[in-house]
């Protein structure tokens, strides 16, 4: 049977891994993420750079509710602040994108805290309720504001580059999303191993036992909120870049309910699951379409259906994973991951 290796020291417990064999899947991975929009067409490019802007909403989300334990339903009001805020920095500010969309993150997540601060005694259905409620008052406001947003008539983004790369270029956009993704994964990586991320994860578990040992569960509960809002602003702006044109409409309820639905389906709590529910549920149309073909039901009809019957297969992709597969899509590669290595003595 498989064993572990002992840890002699506190900087490999901190480490990312030890293990070259799974250095040497990440960097593969890389490498066909980047060959990847010179083997697929515009379409599946444009899908692929979706899946990448939302694993770096989901990601955030993430630290959030997956790992402090805080739920929020105020996912769709951040991207909104995200996506406004860099779009009016380059708009009206003329500031480079490689600026902006660092600053819209840090807006997010300044603005988070004017939600956090009230939020500091409420748990469960109550946070969600207040994050849900700020969401909704944030949208009103983009709306009601129009000579700052444009109100109900939107936000034109202009053409603009990105580290010398054109966001109305599709490989270009795609490898800004990427690039930011990547650094998005390594950042929270390394934060969960940090004192910041053990706090978390005491909070989570037991947030009386962790304030009895000398946690602050004020200034942990804040940061939580500050750190998963600004990376939700960087996926808000990364938005705004891939669409050119935003309103209101946008960043609806759905946005919020489908970031939690991400991270149910692909493991609370765990970056590789929220990676993994991320690229599950944006690929949900194209599985759709796949299935409609394989079953004849073709042309308008079928395309027409293929976004409600997305709406259908996530809500019960979500009722099954939490009555049969709690640890969602991660769960069960970890469990088929350890039969193979403890094979042929597993049981």
């Amino acid at each position: 049977m498989r064993t572990g290796h002992a840890v002699e020291t506190y900087g490999r417990l901190l480490a990312l891994t030890t293990n070259p064999i799974t250095w040497a899947w990440a960097g593969a991975l890389v490498a066909a993420l980047v060959a990847l929009p010179w083997a697929v067409s515009g379409h599946l490019l444009v899908v692929s750079t979706t899946v990448l802007i939302a694993t770096v909403g989901v990601v955030g989300l993430n630290v959030l509710t997956g790992t402090t334990g805080l739920i929020s339903l105020g996912q769709s009001g951040f991207l909104a602040i995200g996506g406004y805020a860099c779009g009016l920095l380059i708009r009206d500010l003329s500031l480079p994108t490689e600026l902006a969309v660092p600053l819209a993150g840090l807006i997010t997540g300044t603005l988070s805290l004017l939600i956090g601060v009230p939020s500091l005694r409420l748990k469960g259905l109550y946070l969600a309720i207040t994050t849900l409620a700020a969401s909704l008052i944030v949208i009103h406001i983009i709306l009601y504001a129009e000579p700052l947003t444009g109100g109900p008539f939107g936000l034109r983004i202009p053409d603009v580059s990105f580290l010398g790369l054109r966001i109305a270029d599709g490989r270009g956009m795609y490898y800004i999303a990427l690039i930011v993704a990547v650094l998005t994964v390594v950042f929270v990586n390394n934060l969960m191993r940090s004192r910041s991320g053990r706090a978390w994860i005491a909070l989570r578990d037991h947030d009386i036992a962790a304030k009895s040992m000398g946690i602050d569960l004020v200034r942990y509960k804040l940061l939580s909120f500050f750190v998963s809002s600004s990376i939700v602003g960087v996926a808000g702006a990364l938005m705004a870049l891939q669409l050119r044109f935003i309103t209101a409409d946008v960043f609806g309820l759905f946005l919020s309910i489908e970031a939690l639905a991400m991270l149910l389906v692909g493991g609370v709590g765990s970056v590789a699951g929220a990676i993994l529910g991320a690229a599950f549920i944006v690929l949900l149309p194209e599985i759709a379409r796949g299935l409609l073909a394989l079953v004849g039901w073709t042309g308008e009809t079928g395309s027409a259906h293929v976004f409600e019957i997305r709406a259908v297969v996530t809500g019960v992709l979500i009722i099954v994973m939490l009555r049969i597969e709690p640890d969602g899509l991660i769960g069960i590669w970890r469990r088929t991951k350890r039969y193979w290595l403890q094979w042929p003595l597993s049981v």
